[in-house]
């Protein structure tokens, strides 16, 4: 994609020229929300160190982060004897004492940088960002994990003004083969106030909107709901307290009238033959 290969030449444009030159930010091409309030994303020295003379050997990049402040602006990232430094985050309190080694990386050789042709292809993205830029507070599980290794990279401090110094080693011998100028100072993201956030429903998405609405209105619904069950809990009781008075009073009318039946049944049965015996008798003595 030749926009993008122009946008990347034109980026690397300040630092291929030698080294006496300083790290610049990504291109919002390949970050758009940069710097943020943790993170500030840099393009990584590509064809700089290398760009005068081959190198032979291994070599690393070592990255230094250092805030701003005018007592250390023009601090060294090396010992006497061109020992890089290996001060960390902690030992610097976050760079306000020195500068700390945040990253490091290989010198990858210009030829071995992978296309910008894929970068459209979505398996390949998260390799060609780190082919061409590194990320300064990346990680934020370094300081609070006892069992990591390895250089803590943590997030930086919002509203702070950084700088930043690319350095390259040689393994071999241990020491500084070469190194950038420190950055123009970078300033990471400030926190928007409690008090200018803007919570107009205008400024909300219409789906936004309706979620909320639906969920401010379930607790109403469901105090109505409740209520008409407590109603109808006390409609059935007083029907059923009916209908069992009512039950009692059917069985206590019905009960005498029934025995006074069964009696006068009783006695006309009982009575019965001992009519028709008198009858007999009286008839037997006119004779």
């Amino acid at each position: 994609m030749p926009p993008l290969w122009a946008l990347l030449a034109l980026g690397c444009l300040p630092l291929g020229v030698g080294v006496n030159l300083q790290p610049q930010l990504a291109s919002v091409t390949f970050a758009t929300n940069n710097p943020t309030l943790t993170t500030v994303a840099l393009e990584k020295p590509l064809c700089v160190f290398d760009s005068s003379a081959a190198l032979d050997g291994t070599y690393e990049i070592y990255l230094y982060v250092l805030v701003d402040l005018a007592s250390s602006r023009n601090a060294s990232v090396q010992d006497g004897s061109r020992t890089p430094l290996s001060s960390t985050f902690q030992q610097t309190e976050g760079g306000r004492t020195g500068p700390y080694k945040a990253t490091a990386f290989d010198l990858t050789p210009c030829s071995d940088l992978p296309s910008l042709d894929a970068v459209g292809d979505v398996a390949r993205a998260s390799e060609i960002l780190n082919a061409y830029l590194v990320r300064v507070g990346a990680n934020g599980t370094c300081l609070s994990d006892p069992n990591f290794q390895g250089l803590c990279n943590p997030p930086l401090s919002a509203a702070t003004e950084y700088r930043f110094k690319y350095v390259l080693v040689n393994m071999s011998t241990g020491l500084v083969q070469d190194q950038t100028l420190w950055s123009d100072p970078i300033c990471t993201s400030r926190p928007t106030p409690y008090a200018a956030i803007d919570t107009w429903p205008g400024r909300r998405s219409g789906g936004m909107i309706v979620v909320t609405s639906i969920l401010g209105s379930l607790p109403f619904f469901l105090l109505v709901a409740f209520a008409g069950a407590i109603v109808l809990s006390l409609l059935d009781t007083g029907s059923s307290d009916r209908e069992t008075t009512h039950d009692s009073q059917i069985t206590q009318e019905a009960v005498p009238g029934s025995l006074g039946t069964s009696e006068a049944a009783y006695t006309s049965v009982n009575r019965g033959p001992t009519l028709d015996r008198a009858e007999v008798f009286a008839s037997k003595l006119q004779d």
